[in-house]
């Protein structure tokens, strides 16, 4: 995989605390596999090219910015890839869905699950069945995180970032926090925004984190995973348009929104510096768009 150098812009916004924003777009650091993805599967792939697999399985749902990064990736790298998909309504539906069908374009396969299935993912039993049907494969879990995802989120950060006092990310499974927070400097904090409802990822974070100097922010979710509505939208489409950043709507775009508005209301003491990390996702915004058009809502401006 070609790795290319994160910036960081400043963001330039009115406040009377004098509180200085920057992001870090590390949705720049490859063409297609952008963010985290490429920080979680960097160390995945090379432990399964290692061991010697040929095929990388994995799991997502139907926009699953995982599924298109790990079938690219695992491309690049010569293996073959399987993913199961949540949703064997899905089967039929193939071409029809950007992200799929970008996967299928690199060669990933395809093994669709019922909903109540798919929620067994992490059973013995269910993982034997799947050995039995494609034999000896390298597993990745759903959003890609494991000890070698947080290692290569672990990176994220480097010496030039010490001089923040807040590092804000985006929270699907964890791992990204949990890189964040074991590589912060002295005295910085992390908060986590989360894309779903539920309080299980504290203990989640916990169990790869080894600081303690982190706090998730759980107001702004909009209802759960991949939940929208017109504000946020909204919110998206004029944060491009003054700062030519595009946001996704399921993770970047609800933490900037909560970050906005926090610092709105006086949350942070003044005169401190808050790094914020893009984490891509950006191939998701055409399929949310696809949805919002079925709903006669707002579209996300690409």
């Amino acid at each position: 995989m070609i790795e290319m150098q994160s910036e960081v812009q400043q963001i330039h916004i009115e406040n009377e605390n004098n509180i200085q924003l920057f992001i870090k777009r590390e949705d720049l650091i490859h063409p297609f596999i952008s963010g985290n993805k490429y920080r979680k599967l960097k160390y995945n792939l090379l432990e399964a090219k290692k061991l010697e697999h040929d095929v990388v399985l994995t799991f997502g749902g139907a926009f699953s910015n995982h599924i298109a990064a790990t079938a690219l990736a695992s491309k690049e790298m010569g293996f073959k890839t399987i993913g199961v998909i949540r949703g064997d309504e899905l089967v039929s539906k193939i071409d029809e869905n950007p992200t799929l069908s970008f996967a299928k374009e690199n060669g990933m396969q395809f093994h669709f699950v019922s909903r109540d299935d798919y929620r067994k993912k992490s059973s013995e039993i269910f993982l034997n069945e799947l050995k039995k049907r494609f034999d000896n494969f390298y597993l990745i879990p759903e959003g890609g995180t494991n000890q070698l995802a947080v290692k290569g989120c672990e990176e994220i950060l480097t010496s030039e970032d010490s001089n923040y006092d807040y590092i804000c990310t985006c929270v699907g499974t964890g791992g990204t926090i949990s890189g964040l927070i074991n590589s912060s400097f002295e005295g910085q904090k992390i908060l986590g925004f989360p894309a779903l409802k539920g309080d299980f990822l504290n203990k989640e974070i916990s169990n790869f984190a080894t600081k303690k100097n982190w706090k998730l922010i759980t107001d702004y979710h909009f209802g759960g995973y991949a939940k929208i509505n017109t504000e946020l939208v909204t919110f998206i489409n004029d944060f491009k348009s003054k700062y030519s950043i595009p946001l996704d709507p399921i993770y970047t775009g609800k933490m900037l929104f909560g970050l906005f508005d926090m610092i709105s209301k006086g949350r942070f003491k003044p005169n401190i510096k808050i790094l914020l990390i893009h984490t891509g996702g950006l191939q998701g915004i055409s399929g949310m768009n696809e949805r919002l058009k079925s709903k006669s809502m707002p579209l996300i401006k690409v």
